[in-house]
C-alpha cells in the first residue's frame, strides 16, 4: 500500500510539471524570433510609417507612410526593419488578409512618390492588398505623377493596385473616417510616443512572462528529479533549500502579475478617462495580449502552487519518516539496555533482606524503565498517526510500532512475573528465617538451662516445662514437608535455595533430637531423684557469651542468668550422672552447635548492616549527590555548593562501588562459614585503605555542611527521599562503618576459637585496628601548621601522642639549661621513618570537627642523628632523646611506662634499620675499594665492634669524615667500656642506658667473619630487664643496664653469666646483652665526624652505653 501511494504521489507530482512545462513552452514559443520595439526604437520615432490601428472593411491592416521629406534619405536597413516589424504587430488573421499602405505625399514631387513606391515594392515583407497614393496636390505635381505613372506603371512590379488620389475625399472612399487619423481627415486619435510605449511595455512584459517561465520550469525539473535522502538532517536541510527557491520564484510571480496588472491598467486608460471611448483594433488586441499573458501566469502560479504542495508534502513526510526511524533505534537500543538490566535480576535472594534488596532493586529499575517504556508507547502512537495521515511509508512504519509494542509488553511482563518470583522467595525465605530462629533459640533454650536448677525434682519439671511450653508455640514456625515446599515454590527454587531447605530442615531434626534426648533425661530426674547431683563448674573457655540479646519472648529470670549460661556440655554431665553412662562426644557437638549459632548471629549481623550500609550510600549519592547536578534543583543550590560536589562527599562514590560490587558479594559467600569470613577482609585489606582518604576529608565536608545545612537544597531533597536525620548524619556512616569492622571481627574471633580460620580473623582484626590507627594517625597528621616542606617527604608516620617535654643544650664545654623550666613543655610528638617532629597541641573552638586540635610545628630531629638513652633520672616513664653528641638532649616523659615502651621499641626499630642499610653500605663500599694486592700494608677496614684493625691517622686530617680505627697499642688509646658519636662518653652525670643506630644490640653478629670468636671472661651489658621463670631456678634476673661477664655459652640462645653487681650466676637470653668490655687487648672505637680518634675516659664507676646514629659513619 506504501509503495502505490509513493507513486501515485509521484505521477500526481509529475503530472503537474508536465503541466506547467507545457504552459511555459507555450509562452516562450509565441515570443520567439520576433523584433522588438525597444531594440527599434529610434527608428520608430522617425514616424516615416505607422500603425494607426485602423481596419479596412475587409479587415486589412492599414499602414500609413505620412509626409516625410528626408524619406529618401533612409538606410535600407532601418525601412526594413520598421515595415517588418509594423507587419508583425497585428495578428495572424489580420496579416493573412493583407495590408493597406496609405502613403501621403502631397506636399512632395513626383519624384519622391516614385521612391517611395519602388522602396515599397522592393522591400515589403508581407502580402499587400491595396497602396493609396495622396499624389501631389500643386497642378505641376500632380500632371507630372499622372503621366509619367501610367508609363512608369510596370517598373513598380507591384501585384496590387496602386491607385493615385487627389485628395483625402477620395481617400475616404476607400476607408472609412474612423479608421484613419485626424491628419489624414479621420476621426481617430493617434498618439504615436502612446503607441511605442505600449508595445514596448507589453513586449518587455511578454520576456518577463517568459523569463519567470523558464526559471519555473528549470525549478519544476529540479524538484521532479530530486532524491530523497536517507538522514532527517539531509531531508531538513533539502526542504530549507527548496523552500527557499520557491519563495523566491513566488516573489518572481508576483512581480510579473504586479508589472502586467499596471500595464492592463495603462492600456484601458482611455476607457477611464472617456467611458465612450471606442478602442481601435490594435489596442484591442494590445489589451487582448496582456490579458492573455496575464491569464498565463495565474494558470502557472496554481500549476506550480499545486506542484509545490505535492513535492513539500513528500519531503515532509519523509524528514517525518528519518525523524521516526532515528527515534526508533534510539528508543529500542534504550530498550535493548533495559532488557539486558532487568534480566540480569535472576537471584531470588539468599535470605529476607537479601531478597528485599533485590526487590528494591527491581522497583528502582521499573522507574528507569518507565521513562523509556512510555517514550516507546509515545513513538508508536506517533507512527500510527503518520499511518492515519496517509503516508508513504505505511509498510515501513507499521511493523516497528508492532515491534515496540511487543518489546514493552515483554520488559513489563517480566518486570510483573519476576517482582511475582521475588514475593514468593520472600515468603519463603521469612519461613526459612523463622524456622531457623526457632531453632537456635531452642538451642538457646537448651544451653541457658542451669544445672543446679535440674539437680531437684521441681527443677528438673520446670525445665520439662520450658521444653513443652517451647515445642508448642515452635510447631507453627516448623517445615513439616519438604514435598509441599518442592511442590509451592518450584519456581523459584534453584539449587543454593534448595540446599539452604534442606539446611534448615535437618537442623530442625537434629534441634527435636536434642530436644528429645534432653526431655528424656528431664524427665527421669522428675520422676526419681535418688541422690544429690554435685553441680559441675563449668570450664572458663566453656562458656558461651552471646553477641546478640536473647530471644525478645524469654523470661527475666533467663536473661538475668545470661553471664552464668552453662553450656550444653556441663548438661550432659548431669544426664550422664543420672543415666550412669553416656560419652562426652554427644556434648562437644552440641557445645560445636551452639557456637556456629552464635557466629552465624554474628554473621548476619555483618550482612545485614552491610546491605543497609550500601542502601544508605546509595540513597545519599542519588538522594543528594545526583541532584546537586539536576537543573531542576539549580535555583536551591547555594553559590558555597557550586562544583564543591567533591568536598562535600569526599570519595563516598569510590566506597559505595567497591562495596555493592565486590565487598558485599564477596561477604555473602561466607554466609555457612563464618568462621572463614577473614580471608575475606585479608584479600580486601588493601581496598578497605579507601577510608583513609574519607577521614581526611572529613573536617572540610563538616564545615561545608555547617556553612550551608539550613539551605532550602538539602531540606527539599531530605523531604523527597523522607529521611528523619539530615545529610550530616549519613555522611558520618563510612566513618561508623570501619570502625565497626573491628567490633564484629572480636565477636567472630570468640565464638571460632580453635576453628579453621581463627588465625585469619585475629590477622583480619589487627588489620583493620592497623587501618583505624593509620586514619586515626592521618586526622592528627593533616592539623599539623607551621611545617615547611611536604610531610610525605619524611616516610611513614609510625607513632604520635603527647607528651611533657624538657630540654637541655651543651654549649662549649659547659652544660646549661636551654631555659629555666621548672614546669614542662607540652608537645605532640609524631614519629616518621625519616624524622621526630616536636609540634604544640592548640585547641580550636566549634562543634564536631571544627572542634578537633591543630598542631603547631616548633623542631623536628633528623632519624639519622638521633640517640635516646632509655631511662632518665630515674623515672620509669621518662627517656631521652638526643643529637650531635648530646649538644641537643630532650627529656621525654610518657603518661605511662607501657608508652614509654612502645615509643622506645618504635625507635629502636628505625635506628635498627638505618644501622643494617649503613652496614651493609659500608661493607660494599670496602669491599670494592680494598683490594688483595700483595704490595698493599693497610689492613682492611672493619666496623665491627668485635673485629681488630688498625689504621694510621696523619696530622691535620681530624676533619676527616672516614671511620678511623684507633691502634690499641698506642699511647693515645686507652680501652673504652663504649661508644657515642665519636666514642663511649664516660661524662654524663646521671646513668643512661642509650641506643641509636650506629650498633644494633638485637642483630650484632657475635661472631663475625674475620673476627674474634666469644671468650669466657667476655663482659656485656644488660639492654632489657629479664626476670627469671618460677620452673627455671638457675634463670638469672637481671635489669637493664647491669653488667655481666660470661662464663659458658648454652644452646638455644641462652648464656651463662654472672652479675657483676649482685655477683650472682645464672642463665640469660643472649639477645638481651650488648658487648661492652672485653678481656682481649685489642679493642675498638668509631670516631666522630670531627675526626676524632680517641675516646673521652671517665674512671667513674657509672657506665653509660650511648649510641649515635649511623650518619655520622662515614664508609
Amino acid at each position: 500500500m506504501a509503495l502505490n501511494r509513493v507513486s501515485l504521489l509521484c505521477h500526481d507530482i509529475t503530472r503537474m510539471w508536465l503541466q506547467l512545462n507545457l504552459i511555459t513552452d507555450d509562452i516562450m514559443q509565441q515570443e520567439s524570433d520576433r523584433l522588438f520595439a525597444a531594440d527599434i526604437d529610434p527608428d520608430l520615432r522617425k514616424r516615416f510609417a505607422f500603425l494607426s490601428g485602423g481596419r479596412a472593411e475587409n479587415g486589412s491592416p492599414i499602414i500609413v507612410f505620412p509626409e516625410f521629406p528626408a524619406f529618401g534619405e533612409l538606410q535600407e536597413e532601418e525601412f526594413h526593419n520598421v515595415l517588418t516589424y509594423l507587419t508583425s504587430v497585428p495578428s495572424v488573421t489580420a496579416s493573412g488578409v493583407g495590408f493597406i499602405l496609405v502613403i501621403d505625399r502631397r506636399q512632395d514631387r513626383w519624384t519622391a512618390v516614385k521612391g517611395t513606391l519602388l522602396r515599397i515594392a522592393g522591400s515589403f515583407p508581407v502580402h499587400l492588398e491595396l497602396v493609396l497614393v495622396l499624389r501631389p496636390s500643386t497642378l505641376f505635381q500632380r500632371t507630372l505623377s499622372d503621366i509619367f505613372f501610367k508609363f512608369n506603371r510596370d517598373e513598380f512590379k507591384m501585384k496590387v493596385p496602386v491607385v493615385m488620389l487627389s485628395s483625402v475625399t477620395e481617400l475616404h472612399a476607400y476607408i472609412d473616417r474612423t479608421q484613419l487619423p485626424q491628419e489624414l481627415g479621420g476621426t481617430q486619435d493617434y498618439c504615436h510616443d502612446t503607441w511605442i510605449s505600449h508595445r514596448t511595455a507589453i513586449e518587455a512584459f511578454a520576456l518577463m512572462v517568459k523569463t519567470t517561465a523558464q526559471t519555473l520550469q528549470s525549478f519544476g525539473t529540479e524538484l521532479a528529479e530530486t532524491e530523497l535522502p536517507n538522514d532527517a538532517q539531509a531531508t531538513s536541510n533539502l526542504l530549507a533549500t527548496h523552500s527557499e527557491k520557491k519563495g523566491q520564484m513566488k516573489e518572481d510571480l508576483c512581480v510579473a502579475l504586479g508589472q502586467g496588472g499596471r500595464l492592463l491598467e495603462s492600456i484601458n486608460e482611455p476607457l477611464q478617462r472617456e467611458p465612450d471611448y471606442t478602442m481601435n483594433q490594435d489596442e484591442l488586441e494590445n489589451l487582448a495580449t496582456v490579458q492573455r499573458l496575464l491569464g498565463q501566469l495565474d494558470e502557472t502560479e496554481t500549476a506550480f502552487d499545486d506542484f509545490w504542495e505535492r513535492h513539500q508534502t513528500k519531503l515532509e513526510q519523509c524528514l517525518q519518516l528519518r525523524h521516526f526511524e532515528y527515534y526508533f533505534r534510539e528508543v529500542r537500543a534504550q530498550l535493548d539496555v533495559v532488557s539486558e538490566r532487568v534480566e540480569a535480576f535472576s537471584e531470588v535472594g539468599i535470605s529476607p533482606a537479601h531478597a528485599e534488596h533485590i526487590l528494591r532493586e527491581l522497583n528502582s529499575q521499573e522507574e528507569k524503565a518507565c521513562d523509556v517504556l512510555d517514550w516507546a508507547l509515545s513513538l508508536a502512537a506517533e507512527g500510527d498517526g503518520l499511518i492515519e495521515s496517509a503516508h508513504y511509508a505505511e509498510d515501513s512504519i507499521l511493523p516497528k510500532c508492532s515491534e515496540l509494542r511487543a518489546v514493552c509488553d515483554e520488559v513489563t511482563s517480566f518486570l510483573k512475573t519476576k517482582k511475582v518470583l521475588l514475593l514468593r522467595a520472600m515468603e519463603l525465605h521469612h519461613c526459612l528465617e523463622k524456622a531457623s530462629r526457632r531453632c537456635e533459640e531452642g538451642i538457646y533454650l537448651l544451653a541457658s538451662q542451669p544445672v543446679d536448677r535440674c539437680q531437684s525434682q521441681d527443677g528438673a519439671e520446670a525445665a520439662l516445662q520450658e521444653l513443652e511450653k517451647y515445642l508448642d508455640t515452635a510447631a507453627q514456625h516448623q517445615i513439616t514437608d519438604l514435598n509441599a515446599i518442592w511442590r509451592d515454590y518450584d519456581s523459584i527454587l534453584n539449587p543454593e535455595l534448595r540446599e539452604q531447605v534442606e539446611k534448615v530442615f535437618q537442623k530442625q531434626v537434629s534441634m527435636q533430637e536434642m530436644f528429645e534426648k534432653r526431655r528424656v533425661s528431664l524427665k527421669k530426674l522428675a520422676a526419681k531423684q535418688t541422690r544429690p547431683v554435685q553441680p559441675v563448674a563449668p570450664r572458663p573457655e566453656a562458656i558461651i557469651k552471646f553477641p546478640m540479646s536473647p530471644p525478645a519472648h524469654r523470661s527475666q529470670e533467663t536473661r538475668n542468668a545470661e553471664d552464668n549460661i552453662l553450656n550444653v556440655e556441663n548438661c550432659r554431665i548431669v544426664e550422664v550422672q543420672v543415666q550412669n553412662g553416656g560419652s562426652r562426644h554427644g556434648s562437644l557437638s552440641e557445645e560445636e552447635e551452639n557456637l556456629a549459632v552464635l557466629r552465624r548471629h554474628v554473621m548476619n549481623e555483618l550482612l545485614e548492616t552491610e546491605r543497609a550500609y550500601v542502601e544508605e550510600l546509595l540513597c545519599v549519592l542519588q538522594g543528594y549527590a545526583a541532584e546537586m547536578d539536576n537543573p531542576a534543583m539549580a535555583h536551591l543550590l547555594p553559590s558555597a555548593l557550586l562544583n564543591r560536589k567533591d568536598v562535600l562527599f569526599g570519595n563516598m562514590p569510590e566506597i559505595y562501588q567497591f562495596h555493592k560490587r565486590t565487598f558485599l558479594r564477596e561477604l555473602e559467600t561466607y554466609t555457612d562459614v563464618p568462621e572463614l569470613v577473614g580471608r575475606c577482609f585479608l584479600e580486601r585489606m588493601g581496598d578497605l585503605q579507601i577510608y583513609e582518604k574519607y577521614c581526611q576529608n572529613k573536617p572540610r565536608s563538616e564545615s561545608l555542611w555547617r556553612q550551608c545545612s539550613d539551605c532550602a537544597f538539602f531540606q527539599e531533597c531530605q523531604r523527597k527521599l523522607e529521611h528523619k536525620l539530615g545529610l550530616d548524619s549519613y555522611l558520618l556512616k563510612p566513618v561508623q562503618r570501619i570502625t565497626k569492622y573491628q567490633l564484629i571481627l572480636k565477636e567472630l574471633l570468640k565464638y571460632s576459637k580453635g576453628c579453621e580460620g581463627s588465625e585469619d580473623l585475629q590477622e583480619a582484626l589487627s588489620s583493620i585496628l592497623g587501618i583505624l590507627k593509620a586514619v586515626n594517625d592521618s586526622m592528627h597528621l593533616i592539623a599539623i601548621t607551621g611545617y615547611e616542606g611536604s610531610l610525605t617527604e619524611l616516610g611513614r608516620l609510625l607513632m604520635q601522642g603527647s607528651f611533657s617535654v624538657w630540654t637541655e643544650h651543651k654549649k662549649g664545654h659547659a652544660k646549661v639549661k636551654d631555659l629555666a623550666r621548672f614546669k614542662p613543655m607540652q608537645r605532640h610528638l609524631f614519629l616518621h621513618e625519616k624524622a621526630l617532629l616536636f609540634c604544640k597541641r592548640r585547641e580550636e573552638n566549634g562543634e564536631g570537627y571544627e572542634k578537633a586540635p591543630s598542631y603547631s610545628f616548633k623542631h623536628s630531629l633528623n632519624m639519622s642523628a638521633v640517640g635516646i638513652t632509655e631511662s632518665a633520672k630515674g623515672d620509669n616513664k621518662k627517656f631521652e632523646i638526643w643529637c650531635n653528641s648530646r649538644e641537643e638532649v630532650f627529656i621525654v616523659q610518657a603518661a605511662t611506662p607501657e608508652i614509654k615502651t612502645s615509643w622506645l621499641n618504635e625507635i629502636r626499630k628505625v635506628l635498627t634499620g638505618q644501622l643494617k642499610a649503613c652496614r651493609e653500605s659500608s661493607q660494599k663500599k670496602v669491599s670494592d675499594t680494598m683490594s688483595p694486592s700483595p704490595t698493599s700494608n693497610s689492613p682492611p677496614i672493619c666496623l665491627s665492634p668485635f673485629r681488630n684493625c688498625q689504621k694510621s691517622v696523619k696530622k691535620g686530617e681530624e676533619k676527616k669524615t672516614d671511620a678511623v680505627i684507633s691502634d690499641p697499642n698506642s699511647p693515645s688509646s686507652p680501652k673504652h667500656k663504649g661508644w657515642n658519636k665519636a666514642s663511649f662518653s664516660m661524662d654524663v652525670p646521671e646513668v643512661h642506658d642509650g641506643y641509636s643506630s650506629a650498633e644494633d644490640p638485637m642483630n650484632s653478629d657475635l661472631e663475625d667473619e674475620g673476627g674474634r670468636k666469644l671468650a669466657v671472661g667476655d663482659r656485656f651489658t644488660v639492654v632489657a630487664d629479664y626476670e627469671k621463670e618460677k620452673g627455671g631456678p638457675q634463670d638469672l634476673s637481671v635489669k637493664s643496664g647491669d653488667m655481666v661477664q660470661l662464663i659458658k655459652e648454652g644452646g638455644d640462645g641462652q648464656w651463662f653469666v654472672r652479675n657483676l653487681g649482685s655477683n650472682k650466676d645464672g642463665w640469660v637470653a643472649a639477645a638481651n646483652l650488648l658487648t661492652l668490655i672485653t678481656e682481649s687487648k685489642s679493642s675498638q672505637s668509631l670516631c666522630s665526624s670531627e675526626g676524632s680518634v680517641t675516646g673521652n675516659l671517665n674512671t667513674s664507676s657509672s657506665c653509660s652505653e650511648t649510641y649515635t646514629s649511623f650518619s655520622d659513619i662515614k664508609p
